[in-house]
């Protein structure tokens, strides 16, 4: 599917050539409204299955932040809506092959610790893999990646580092920590939740990480960051909800809109 994905964009692009890639989380896809000469193209367009999940809108928007001509998923493919993961990599490598060579990944995720509550931000400097699932598992095509790429530093360390000055220069609080994924659908278990601290994770959410390891294997630059919605189980009173999930995104939206447009001004 990729060379058809390639010339679905290549039509519908305009002869617009995005040097970024920018996918949001649920409730954040208003980060896209301040983009510049703005257009939009919906995922059917190109041949994208359509986003199913609430606050997932299934569309591209392309226009320019800052310096770079960028082109955002308004609405990403979670694989507990029943995607396989190799879609996730095609979509990337598409991506890829028409020209965009870095990777802004954001996502909403449940902290696991008191001190980075609803609200944070959290940059992820790696992640955990528990989806039991790798989107580059099948037979490998070396004109989109090798079959064994590296993930040492899947989070592109000069990424981080200007990053970090610029909610500095803002002074907005950014938390810093690794990132595991599950399946999902289900908000996990308390016991779940201690397990996962054990292991080394500071927030948990159900994405980013097959589009991350696609993003490394075509050979993209990568900064992810999460917007926390929520405690995980255990670690409050109050019952998980999409709608809160939600609702705190839109919350903490502001500062990360803000974060990003001054970081591509200067990237």
């Amino acid at each position: 599917m990729i060379e058809q994905y390639v010339k679905n964009l290549s039509l519908n692009l305009n002869n617009r050539h995005p040097d970024t890639l920018l996918i949001l989380g649920s409730g954040l896809g208003g980060l896209a409204e301040n983009f510049e000469d703005a257009e939009t193209i919906a995922y059917e367009k190109i041949g994208f299955p359509q986003a199913g999940v609430a606050g997932h809108k299934g569309q591209l928007v392309v226009g320019r932040l800052g310096r770079h001509e960028m082109v955002c998923m308004q609405g990403r493919f979670h694989l507990y809506e029943g995607y396989p993961p190799q879609l996730i990599k095609d979509v990337i490598c598409a991506f890829a092959q028409i020209g965009v060579k870095n990777l802004i990944v954001t996502n909403a995720a449940g902290s696991l610790k008191t001190e980075m509550p609803a609200g944070s931000l959290m940059l992820i400097t790696d992640h955990i893999n528990l989806s039991g699932q790798n989107p580059l598992i099948g037979k490998n095509n070396e004109k989109y990646g090798p079959r064994f790429p590296d993930m040492s530093l899947a989070y592109n360390l000069d990424c981080r580092e200007k990053f970090k000055a610029v909610a500095r220069k803002c002074g907005v609080e950014l938390h810093e920590g690794v990132y595991l994924m599950v399946t999902g659908p289900n908000f996990e278990t308390a016991a779940e939740i201690r397990a996962f601290k054990v292991l080394g994770a500071d927030a948990i959410g159900m994405s980013t990480v097959p589009e991350v390891i696609s993003a490394v294997y075509a050979g993209m630059k990568v900064l992810g960051v999460s917007v926390i919605t929520n405690l995980g189980t255990g670690l409050h009173n109050m019952q998980q909800s999409h709608n809160e999930t939600l609702a705190q995104a839109a919350l903490a939206a502001g500062k990360l809109q803000k974060l990003l447009e001054l970081y591509l001004e200067e990237e």
